[in-house]
């Protein structure tokens, strides 16, 4: 009996210091920080707020990691994160707000400045110089922002414009992306002329829907369009991109379920991919290209799925990565509207789901650009996500490859 009772004794032991080892394998084999801004509630007082998940190096998949904390107002709709992973910033729809937090080494959020914008504010991005935080807002009218930053606080005004189409003046455009460079050269901005294109409403204009802006930057961050901007963009554009080096503008076409390419030619000029435009799942609506600028990953809004793309190097031309069974076809959970990918190793995909209410997860194939799904994937979140950021954890290297 004393021996029985000294083997169960050694066996628990062996256990709690098995689960002890697995728990500290866990903390340290963190690769990356993946924040989600959601809804706090359905009330109208209720106001946004920003969850931290820990992903896991092996496997990509996610657990809980820092408190929660409050977006800084209501119905957070973009995220961007500067070049050294130690500032982050949301825009706040329902509140005119973009609010910026400072980041800790261990994916602690702390909310620093805020500004208002005088129009609704719909995305954010940030230069890699750290320098400027560019904010589109609108419609009516629509504007691009152009902030200085210093240390990652948001200053003064540094530039401002105001986004008409040409012969069409009076058109209501309304805004949906914004990206900069990474040389920092360029904005781009998407937008689509509601007055040429309002479905289940009357139209005014004969103009064509859709618009890609094109602006250079210059001293002191002043903004000066590009020759021939702004430039045909299908229908109803809805995100866009750019690759590392500089060359490719993407662009996905919400209405037409599909994918727009440009090259960027001297003077930020955009000019169209002769193969395009490339087919998509249903309602593209969010964008992304891995760091080392060699796949491509669209979220479908409407049929809940990923398109994955392997882009040629030479030409921009982006084709349909095959997955492991065969297809085409990643599916998340319901309507995801953002996608990621991980800074760290630029091996995992994230989805924000807005009415699963939830993250879904997948292993990027370094070798195809083929997407599986992560373990437990998807992740519950707080209601209605809308926006993604991740930051490497301090431990691990920035996957970043010139093609």
């Amino acid at each position: 009996m004393k021996f029985s009772k000294l083997r169960q004794l050694l066996l628990v032991s062996a256990i709690g210091l098995l689960v002890a080892t697995l728990l500290t394998a866990c903390a340290i084999n963190t690769i990356d920080y993946v924040f989600v801004a959601n809804s706090a509630g359905s009330g109208t007082g209720s106001t946004g707020q920003i969850q931290t998940y820990d992903s896991d190096s092996g496997t990509g998949a996610l657990r809980s990691g820092a408190p929660t904390v409050s977006s800084g107002g209501n119905n957070p709709v973009s995220m961007v994160v500067t070049a050294d992973f130690s500032n982050l910033y949301v825009v706040n729809e329902a509140s005119n707000n973009v609010v910026h937090f400072a980041l800790s080494g261990a994916g602690i959020l702390t909310q620093k400045d805020v500004v208002t914008t005088s129009a609704t504010p719909v995305s954010v991005a940030v230069n890699s110089a750290e320098t400027y935080l560019y904010v589109l807002s609108g419609p009516d009218p629509t504007v691009l922002t152009a902030y200085s930053l210093s240390s990652g606080t948001i200053g003064s005004v540094a530039a401002q414009v105001t986004l008409t189409v040409p012969g069409y003046k009076s058109d209501t455009i309304v805004p949906t992306g914004v990206n900069v460079l990474a040389n920092n050269n360029a904005v781009y901005v998407s937008t689509y002329d509601q007055s040429a294109y309002n479905p289940g409403g009357a139209t005014t204009s004969n103009a064509n829907p859709g618009w890609v802006f094109g602006y250079g930057v210059g001293s002191g961050g002043a903004l000066a369009p590009a020759a021939g901007s702004p430039y045909k963009a299908g229908i109803k554009p809805s995100a866009l991109t750019s690759d590392p080096t500089n060359r490719f503008v993407y662009v996905t076409d919400f209405a037409s379920n599909e994918l727009i390419g440009y090259t960027i030619q001297s003077g930020n000029v955009l000019d169209f991919l002769i193969n395009g435009p490339f087919k998509t799942g249903v309602e593209p609506i969010s964008i992304v290209i891995d760091p080392r600028g060699k796949y491509m990953y669209v979220a479908n809004q409407l049929d809940s799925s990923v398109s994955g793309y392997v882009i040629d190097l030479t030409t921009g031309t982006p084709s349909l990565a095959i997955n492991s069974t065969g297809s085409q076809t990643n599916s998340t959970d319901t309507t995801p509207v953002a996608v990621i990918v991980d800074p760290a190793i630029g091996r995992f995909v994230y989805t924000a789901n807005h009415l699963g209410n939830s993250i879904s997860g997948f292993v990027l194939n370094a070798d195809t650009g083929a997407l599986t799904p992560s373990v437990s994937t998807p992740y519950p979140t707080g209601d209605s996500p809308a926006a993604l950021a991740a930051v490497p954890h301090g431990n691990h290297a920035i996957q970043v490859t010139s093609p």
